[in-house]
């Protein structure tokens, strides 16, 4: 039952890349799904590491960068006759140079773990940044590498030209990437991998080398990033050093903990959001990377296991019925939140124009309300609304706390109820 119960899970998952193009037409909404494949893979391949081998890691982007970069040569000198590789198998570069720098790289890496292994990579990360910029021979300085994934005679009708095509070739690998990362979760690896997670010294008893399972699952996770680095080589015929860089590994870290590193769905809601909020919510305002700042810490504090655990927390609940009880404290926390969400948006808002807007006069318009940045009363007004919302938030959610919390002690005493 659960094995047809999976194959439906991975059916729907397959209708939805298939159908998402047909329902979102738009050129700029398969542009928007494109990116959405790519950070899946990125993220999920990241989770193998943070989630799975507890392995927090702030150089990720060296190995999607990579791939990347050596994905773009080949095309590049498939364009010009001198390699024999279809346009498909593009991805594949970039998939095995992650690989290959996982195994150069990682060998130095996963000699240590904790915040050992972190620092560790937070210095190849920066080493290999660096280099980009020091050799503009092979990574093309600060303009990057271009290339054109137009090559060769059209197969079946299929260039890779229109944006629809490339979607179609993302979905491809995305879907077999995400399986195959799942099927690595049920391995002996990865079982073990978990196991290093949780007590490394126990494994060491029991008789496995807990570093060699680190190294193992670091090129795992090396060749999905590679995989994704040179999918978005095809994508955007562009490659810069801005995708080896700390922002990016920061970015990988940053959703993929926002989505949930305890479920394997957590990652592709974190891929999700990251192209969201990079595409549309930096288009709002000039202080995005400010607003994900403060969201992240308002998730470490609130909702440590990330949206994909609240979800399942809810649906066991729901499962009892026990949710239709929690639905107005859901509410009024959320509304608590939304008026300290203005009050503290209203706040950045101001300041960011005052010092990157000041030459344009002190008035601005924001939540459909004029603000004038050089009334105090105005200041206070906000600081009053976020404070309001903030203490507002503080109350709901201690009730909902309590309510919360008896709500699971019903439900472990339930099932000894039955037993009994």
């Amino acid at each position: 039952m659960a094995r047809v119960s999976q194959r439906m899970v991975w059916g729907v998952f397959a209708l939805m890349l298939l159908a998402a193009p047909m329902a979102l037409s738009s050129s700029f909404s398969i542009a928007i799904l494109c990116q959405i494949g790519i950070a899946i893979i990125a993220c999920l391949s990241y989770n193998v590491l943070l989630g799975q081998g507890g392995m927090l890691s702030f150089g990720h982007a060296v190995y999607s960068g990579l791939g990347s970069f050596l994905a773009i040569h080949a095309l590049n000198l498939a364009s010009t006759g001198k390699l024999s590789i279809p346009v498909s198998l593009i991805p594949l570069v970039g998939g095995l140079t992650g690989l290959l720098f996982a195994v150069l790289l990682g060998y130095v890496s996963t000699k240590k773990s904790g915040t050992t292994f972190a620092m560790i990579t937070l210095g190849v990360g920066e080493l290999v940044f660096a280099m980009s910029l020091m050799f503009p021979e092979f990574f093309g300085g600060e303009r990057g590498i271009s290339g054109n994934r137009v090559v060769g005679e059209p197969f079946l009708g299929v260039t890779f030209g229109p944006q629809r095509q490339v979607y179609y070739l993302i979905a491809a690998y995305t879907f077999v990437s995400v399986w195959a990362m799942y099927a690595f979760t049920r391995t002996p690896l990865g079982r073990m991998l978990n196991a290093v997670r949780d007590n490394a010294e126990r494994v060491e008893f029991v008789g496995y080398d807990a570093r060699r399972v680190r190294y193992l699952a670091f090129i795992i996770a090396g060749f999905f990033a590679g995989i994704s680095g040179g999918l978005a080589a095809l994508n955007f015929e562009i490659v810069t050093a801005e995708v080896m860089s700390s922002t990016r590994s920061g970015a990988y870290l940053l959703f993929t903990f926002v989505g949930g590193t305890t479920f394997f769905i957590g990652p592709i809601i974190g891929a999700v959001l990251m192209v969201l909020a990079i595409t549309l919510f930096s288009g709002l305002t000039k202080a995005w990377l400010l607003y994900l700042g403060l969201i992240f810490v308002f998730m470490v504090i609130y909702a440590p296991g990330g949206i994909a655990s609240l979800i399942m927390m809810n649906v066991r609940v729901a499962s009892f019925g026990r949710l239709r009880e929690l639905l107005p404290r859901y509410a009024a926390m959320l509304a608590s939140i939304l008026v300290m969400f203005a009050g503290a948006s209203a706040l950045i808002e101001m300041a960011y124009h005052t010092q990157l807007d000041g030459v344009s006069g002190s008035e601005l318009r924001f939540l459909g309300v004029g603000w004038n940045t050089h009334n105090p009363w105005h200041w206070a007004a906000a600081s009053a609304v976020m404070l309001l919302g903030g203490v507002c938030f503080e109350a709901v959610r201690r009730r909902f706390a309590a309510h919360w919390g008896r709500i699971q002690a019903d439900l472990e005493y339930a099932p000894k109820q039955e037993r009994s």
